[in-house]
């Protein structure tokens, strides 16, 4: 059954005229349609394909985190930025290195730790990427007056903030209690 199709409470039937996420139900199915409609399309695999890059997805996102920081960063900020955890960078940082897509340099606030950045092979990588990604969204929302993508991409990023804060926000609350 399509979104539509169930209508504005799904297929149990109307929400009632007091349920205060009744404006939710129409959001919810959208999200895990999108969500399945970028996995099922391809859509990171296909872009990385165009640009001629044989890595997979949490390669690319670690490419794709340090382009869009515009520093280097530890691997504690990949992984933070990126919302997983330490060691998973560490592996994708250790074969992006061996690739000679990214290097580590000295951290000049402690020499203890390093950095990571990208190579010149590396920013030239992600960069067509990025052109083959923001292309393809370019082609998507082409026919959509410019207040339209605006709103659009200010109120994603209003989303994305303010579900990230809340999860984090449990997350801390549930290592306080000891229900982690």
């Amino acid at each position: 059954m399509t979104p539509e199709a169930a209508g504005p409470a799904g297929p149990a039937g109307p929400a009632g005229p007091d349920d205060p996420h009744d404006d939710l139900l129409t959001v919810l199915p959208r999200l895990t349609q999108l969500s399945a409609a970028f996995n099922k399309g391809r859509l990171t695999e296909r872009a990385a394909e165009a640009a001629g890059l044989a890595l997979d997805r949490p390669a690319m996102g670690v490419l794709v985190t340090l382009r869009t920081a515009d520093q280097p960063l530890r691997i504690g900020e990949i992984a933070d930025r990126m919302q997983v955890v330490g060691p998973h960078v560490t592996r994708q940082v250790q074969a992006l290195e061996k690739r000679g897509l990214v290097r580590r340099v000295a951290d000049p606030h402690d020499r203890r730790a390093s950095l990571i950045e990208p190579t010149g092979d590396g920013l030239d990588a992600v960069n067509r990427y990025m052109t083959s990604l923001l292309g393809w969204f370019a082609e998507a929302l082409a026919h959509w007056p410019r207040q339209d993508r605006e709103d659009l991409t200010r109120l994603l990023t209003r989303l994305a903030d303010d579900v990230t804060a809340r999860l984090a926000r449990l997350d801390a609350e549930e290592e306080f209690t000891g229900d982690a």
